[in-house]
């Protein structure tokens, strides 16, 4: 590996076991053997080195969550509120795995305010998110529903994001995929009565 490759390597170990805020340049040029004339140079601040790690790592934890989800799926007909449950439930274990990385991620959405760079960077990785989940509802649905998959993509980004704070805060009380998915059918069907 070069001296960039490392970088992104000791970001990514810093971003882990330190977090976004509280991650020094010193930190980085120890965690990645290199010295801080490389971080100028390739990213041209630490803050840029940073930015690409969490995106990065986002990236990584969003295809993560989609091959559980579809691991867990298996080959039979999709059943909506399985599939619900399951991404749910994918979401919870890819948390754990996650733990550090997920804590960086919550820091950097709060620094995403005040560094347009890093609000960029989060939208487009936001964005590709979308198209993936997107891409993934659709062929899920056999190509029907391809006109609501957008809003579906959301609507389960928007799911994990707050599963992801309760469950950051208190795993033990962050609800499973399945009592997520009856919370979800009770309410569509009280909104049909």
């Amino acid at each position: 590996m070069g001296h960039r490759e490392d970088l992104l390597a000791g970001a990514r170990r810093c971003l882990q076991e330190r977090g976004y805020a509280r991650t020094t340049a010193r930190d980085l040029v120890a965690a990645s053997d290199t010295n801080l004339a490389s971080i100028g140079y390739h990213f041209g601040s630490k803050e840029s080195l940073l930015n690409e790690a969490i995106t990065e790592s986002f990236q990584e934890w969003a295809l993560r969550v989609r091959d559980l989800a579809i691991g867990v799926q298996g080959t039979a007909p999709p059943d909506p509120a399985a599939v619900l449950a399951a991404t749910w439930d994918a979401m919870l274990v890819s948390f754990a795995e996650y733990r550090g990385l997920a804590l960086a991620f919550v820091e950097a959405l709060a620094q995403a305010e005040r560094q347009p760079e890093l609000r960029a960077m989060l939208a487009r990785a936001y964005a590709d998110s979308r198209r993936q989940v997107a891409a993934m509802v659709t062929d899920l649905l056999g190509g029907a529903g391809a006109e609501v998959a957008p809003a579906l993509a959301s609507f389960q980004i928007a799911m994990c994001d707050g599963l992801l704070v309760q469950w950051l805060l208190d795993p033990e009380a962050a609800p499973s995929g399945p009592e997520m998915a009856t919370a979800l059918a009770a309410v569509l069907g009280a909104g049909r009565g």
